[in-house]
């Protein structure tokens, strides 16, 4: 019998062309917290359905308890065999509570660090993006001394584990060069986002060639609208991703203007893999 491809589609299944796509080795992955599935295993079926390649995992805590949610084996081996079964990488997991339980001050969030590396490793994720907006920005030297002390802490146990640890604030590119240098661990990486360089001030476009793909572990996608449609210049943007040799994970953290997540997230892949097939 004589499957069509829409028949494929309307029931769900991913081919494997809409799921890879001619990306030139870059990889396009999307966030759980903008499927509106955040820390819940369901995302990673979304993301499949929807074409993408990976999804970017919140790390959640669990209750009051200071542990993580991933803690637990039994969720934790849920969320890998999940990603096996469905045939979808795991792009990276994410402390998004560091937003609120300051990395650079709170022991809570520098316990969950220690216990997001074997986390990571286990799904295979490589990536922990640690996050400094909020009340957690990052404004002030004590503050980034403080940060540098802790990942120095916690670097040896990410290489050892072959994890990097993602910083994504407002500062600029040189700025986070000067916390990577001063770590000294090739664990300690930026992680990316063109829209939050934008809105901080600095040429998103001149700091990706600055960087070059080395000091680079993620790159968050987004704008204020559809991608395309925004301040970005994605055109200019994927274009340079791809000229410096990038080719890990690109996640989109795009919101959904029409109120469908599913519709929405697919208008923007489609128009980043576009960009780059």
């Amino acid at each position: 019998m004589r499957i069509s491809r829409r028949s494929f589609v309307a029931a769900g299944f991913v081919l494997p062309s809409l799921a890879a796509g001619k990306t030139g080795g870059l990889k396009l992955g999307v966030t759980d917290w903008n499927l509106r599935l955040r820390g819940k295993p369901e995302a990673l079926a979304l993301g499949a359905r929807i074409g993408f390649q990976g999804v970017e995992l919140s790390l959640v805590p669990a209750g009051d308890s200071g542990k993580l949610e991933l803690e637990d084996n039994a969720l934790l081996e849920r969320y890998a065999s999940e990603s096996k079964r469905l045939g979808i990488a795991i792009a990276g997991t994410a402390l998004t509570e560091c937003n609120r339980v300051c990395m650079a001050s709170e022991k809570r969030a520098q316990q969950w660090l220690g216990a997001a590396i074997p986390i990571t490793a286990r799904l295979d994720a490589r990536v922990i993006l640690i996050p400094f907006f909020s009340q957690c920005e990052l404004k002030q030297a004590s503050q980034i001394d403080s940060v540098v002390s802790i990942l120095k802490e916690h670097a040896p146990a990410a290489e050892r584990a072959g994890v990097r640890l993602g910083l994504e604030n407002y500062l600029s590119a040189a700025e986070n060069a000067k916390i990577m240098d001063r770590v000294g661990s090739r664990a300690v990486l930026v992680y990316y986002d063109l829209k939050n360089a934008f809105d901080s001030g600095h040429d998103p476009y001149a700091e990706l060639r600055w960087l070059t793909a080395k000091r680079i572990c993620q790159i968050h996608l987004k704008d204020k609208a559809y991608l395309g449609q925004g301040v970005i210049d994605y055109v200019k943007g994927m274009k340079i991703i791809q000229e410096i040799g990038y080719r890990g994970f690109a996640n989109l953290e795009t919101t959904s203007p029409s109120g469908s997540v599913e519709n929405d997230m697919r208008r923007n892949l489609d128009y980043i893999r576009g960009l780059l097939g």
